[in-house]
């Protein structure tokens, strides 16, 4: 007879610290998928979801990169298992993008004049003061603001 294969995941040690707050947010993100969007432009029923995604990539990054507390055994579970943005986190390693909101934001393709998204630029260069980005509905990402 042949053996029964199981999809189990093995949880690293200390899962148990960030599982309730990883299942929080995704209890969010669910929430805010099913969310009905009525009378909202297309580009803002999608601003929850991108926000949420990054408060998760930031949690997990922040755990591990600036607070110390998880292993690197466990972030390497969260990025595998899709808890947290690799690329996103790859570029906040980076001089220049540590607020980034979105890998979309830095993308020229995505944008009028091949340039980054207007929640790049600096506030004090901006001449409008009070901006939200299309994509994200970011307020602002510049590291020097």
């Amino acid at each position: 007879m042949p053996k029964v294969k199981t999809n189990r995941v093995k949880y690293p040690e200390g899962w148990e610290l960030i599982e309730p707050t990883l299942h929080e947010l995704q209890a969010q993100m669910r929430e805010a998928e099913n969310d009905p969007h009525d009378g909202k432009r297309k580009c803002e029923a999608l601003w929850p979801i991108f926000k949420i995604a990054h408060q998760k990539s930031r949690y997990i990054f922040d755990l591990y990169h600036r607070r110390k507390e998880i292993s690197k055994e466990l972030y390497e579970f969260c990025l595998d298992q899709g808890y947290a943005d690799r690329n996103l986190i790859a570029k906040w390693k980076k001089p220049g993008y540590e607020r980034l909101c979105c890998l979309r934001c830095m993308q020229p393709r995505d944008h009028n004049f091949q340039t980054t998204c207007v929640c790049r630029v600096p506030k004090h260069l901006r001449e409008e003061k009070v901006i939200e980005c299309m994509h994200c509905g970011c307020g602002g990402c510049a590291s020097g603001d």
